[in-house]
């Protein structure tokens, strides 16, 4: 069973068994895969400045929540920020999961501040993710998400896909906790944590 984050004198350290691991790496890889716009530039200095003349707002939902327009009722300016941001986006959002993944070769995780950040980053986009294959738009929706717990009863796609979102909520609840218990122990002048 996973073992939360904690900061101590070595860092962020946590504990995976080898099947959350694995299910980790997986949506790691998944997202990754959404991410790839599949169209490369024949430009040189459109790929070097991230220009892309040919951004279109995502027509799936879950990739439209990793990379929502920039301006709400405004169509014609977001897409001319997303035409100027949205291939550095991609990239920064797949680097951060293929960081995280590269990270899964061992159970026990040690994350510097770096690693923490791409954790921090892979962890909330697999949940945005899921969040949207769950219908998730209201806190009477995520309160029917969370009520699933058992493992054993998960019949069918949404209750399998209920626990998964509920792990890595935890997850990522337990890192935040610890990248901000060592930011209060740095900011206090102080040495490590406890372990």
């Amino acid at each position: 069973m996973a073992e939360p984050f904690t900061y101590g004198r070595r860092g962020i350290t946590g504990r995976l068994e080898d099947p959350e691991r694995e299910l980790l790496r997986g949506l790691f890889n998944d997202v990754v895969s959404m991410l790839d716009p599949g169209v490369a530039t024949e430009d040189p200095l459109e790929a070097l400045v991230g220009f892309n003349p040919h951004a279109t707002e995502p027509e799936d939902p879950a990739l439209a929540r990793l990379l929502p327009n920039a301006y709400k009722g405004d169509a014609a300016s977001s897409l001319d920020f997303r035409r100027l941001t949205e291939r550095s986006l991609r990239e920064g959002k797949a680097g951060a999961l293929r960081a995280a993944a590269l990270s899964l070769e061992s159970s026990h995780l040690l994350l510097d501040d770096a690693a923490a950040r791409h954790w921090s980053t892979a962890l909330n986009d697999v949940r945005l993710v899921l969040a949207e294959r769950l219908g998730i738009r209201s806190e009477e929706d995520a309160e029917k998400v969370h009520a699933v717990t058992d493992w054993a009863e998960a019949e069918d796609v949404d209750a399998y896909l209920a626990l998964v979102y509920n792990f890595v909520t935890w997850l990522q609840t337990t890192l935040v906790d610890a990248m901000l218990d060592a930011h209060r122990v740095r900011s206090h002048g102080g040495g490590s944590g406890d372990e």
